[in-house]
């Protein structure tokens, strides 16, 4: 009995020496995020992630483990598009952690607004109070009231791109973007004016 209680302090002592000898993750090196989202994000997300074509997302302020997942997902094919699929390839760990961080260091993007004043009034009572009769939840619930979303569940959508969402949102009703099965039911039970009347209203939303 001795000898196993000896053996079994001696391994939980083992165990913690190794934990405590465990390197901790790196911390994200900003300067070399910032180099790459110049070299090679830029183009099409501008610099410093603010907003830029209407087709591509805002990412400065976004959550960095939203966008080290979405990365990942394009490498790994989880997530479709020939463009960043492409970009994200040969991007190490590493850099997919201090790209995402540098975008995230960024103060969230500057209000936008929506274009239609009927459709952002639609888009509000979807975007708060859901729509009951098809079990489609409020989009408040996930994202927040100011579309601040949760770090590492859900992303900031507050003052996103109109058309960015309409794409999205259209993308997970079709089965193309198929990285998130909460999405995909939410938008398979919403038609195109309710797509369009949501997108419009988050595009205002602060």
């Amino acid at each position: 009995m001795k000898t196993a209680v000896f053996l079994l302090s001696g391994f939980l002592l083992a165990s913690a020496t190794m934990a405590a000898e465990a390197p901790a993750a790196a911390k994200p090196d900003l300067t070399k995020g910032a180099a790459l989202s110049s070299q090679t994000c830029g183009a099409c997300h501008t610099a410093d992630g603010s907003r830029g074509a209407a087709a591509n997302p805002i990412l400065q302020g976004q959550h960095a483990e939203y966008l080290e997942k979405q990365l990942k997902d394009f490498k790994e094919g989880k997530r479709k598009s020939p463009v960043m699929q492409g970009m994200a390839a040969p991007l190490s760990d590493e850099d997919v952690r201090n790209v995402a961080a540098f975008y995230a260091s960024k103060a969230p993007a500057k209000p936008g607004f929506g274009k239609n004043k009927e459709l952002a009034t639609l888009g509000e009572k979807i975007y708060r109070g859901g729509i009951a009769d098809r079990s489609i939840a409020a989009c408040a619930g996930c994202h927040s009231p100011t579309g601040a979303g949760m770090p590492a569940q859900y992303p900031r959508i507050g003052s996103q791109q109109a058309d960015y969402i309409v794409a999205q949102l259209n993308a997970f009703r079709s089965g193309a973007r198929g990285n998130n099965a909460v999405m995909t039911a939410v938008a398979a039970k919403m038609n195109d004016k309710e797509i369009a009347a949501v997108s419009d209203y988050i595009a205002g939303l602060r």
